[in-house]
């Protein structure tokens, strides 16, 4: 497994479904910093937690599907994770805003389409008067009620408290082999970490993201995945925000979120760049969101910026979910998605893992 949030989603579920789970990860032994800005991170801490379910532009299909699944589980996810020590909330609305009088006019296709969906568009005179000001494209906004954002940080904390409370293992350490077991009766998958421990399971599930080609690779199954590097800025805003007026949870410009973050300050973020380099360019062009930046967004202030790496299956639909041989379940590869897609991805991992406890000898 791995120890993001969708991995440990799912150890957590795989747990309250009564299974014995081993959890395997490097990152375990890393606290969970308070703000992401104070480290350069990887995957789930680095991610802003954007929830963008029902606004998505397809009716069907499975990547459909698995949003839906996602945003009917996530209420009960975060009443059953919800702690003083860690609170969390499902904070919507999300407010996309039209860059273009033909995506102002799909955006109402969709609402029309979706009548019992929480969207709404707005034509644009008659947006809310926002401070700081909203970037104005001129074309309208399709708001959401029920998308919106869940804090990664709090939400990684929330499940690592429930690891523990269900006497999940957890081991820091990385699992750098997988061995199948042998033709005998009972024999149990064999994982080789890296101090070169065994351990024996009778089950795997790989969330690995970049890590999982690797893995599979000595087995014989091809999945390869491409890494695109996401950069996010916390800015300082120079004038008082007025406990940001008018403003949703996430307001989406031109497929850059800007999330307000407490009095004055800004999340903004994340840039889609190829490979493992982050470019700086990218966030200078992504600061101006092409060009739409009102004033008080260009003048802000830098606190602090980071980034995060995405797994991007090559030749394949985001996310891989297969169950590649009896024993060997692959939950990897969820791109942008990983937050949102946890609570989908662990029950099918756990409906998965329930028909191999009851079929297998």
């Amino acid at each position: 497994m791995g120890a993001g949030v969708t991995g440990t989603g799912t150890a957590w579920q795989l747990a309250e479904r009564g299974h014995s789970v081993l959890l395997a990860d490097p990152s375990l032994a890393k606290p969970i910093p308070e703000r992401p800005a104070d480290r350069d991170l990887n995957g789930s801490t680095a991610s802003l937690g954007v929830l963008m379910g029902h606004a998505f532009r397809r009716s069907s299909g499975r990547a459909w599907r698995l949003r839906q699944r996602s945003m009917a589980l996530w209420p009960a996810w975060i009443e059953q994770l919800n702690h003083p020590e860690s609170p969390l909330q499902l904070e919507t609305p999300l407010i996309q805003l039209a860059g273009s009088a033909e995506e102002a006019q799909r955006m109402q296709q969709l609402v029309d389409a979706r009548p019992v969906s929480g969207l709404q568009f707005i034509a644009s005179n008659m947006l809310d008067k926002a401070d700081p000001v909203w970037p104005q494209a001129g074309h309208g906004a399709m708001l959401s009620e029920r998308d919106g954002r869940v804090d990664p940080l709090q939400l990684l904390k929330a499940l690592k408290r429930s690891l523990i409370e269900h006497n999940v293992e957890r081991r820091a350490t990385d699992v750098v082999e997988l061995q199948r077991p042998d033709s005998k009766p009972r024999c149990k998958w064999r994982l080789i970490t890296a101090e070169g421990r065994n351990e024996e399971v009778d089950l795997v599930v790989i969330c690995s993201a970049l890590g999982s080609a690797k893995l599979l690779q000595n087995l014989g199954h091809q999945r390869p995945m491409d890494a695109v590097l996401g950069q996010v800025l916390e800015l300082q805003l120079n004038k008082s925000a007025k406990q940001w007026t008018g403003w949703p949870a996430v307001l989406t410009c031109g497929g850059i979120n800007l999330i307000p973050q407490g009095q004055d300050r800004l999340w903004i973020g994340a840039t889609l760049e190829p490979g493992t380099k982050a470019d700086p360019a990218a966030i200078e062009t992504m600061k101006r969101l092409n060009d739409l930046a009102p004033a008080w967004l260009e003048n802000s202030q830098l606190l602090g910026q980071w980034h995060g790496l995405r797994a991007r299956p090559r030749d394949r639909p985001a996310p891989l979910l297969e169950e590649l041989e009896p024993g060997l379940l692959l939950a990897s590869g969820h791109y942008r998605n990983g937050v949102l897609l946890a609570p989908a991805t662990a029950e099918w991992v756990g409906q998965h893992v329930d028909k191999e406890t009851i079929t297998s000898p």
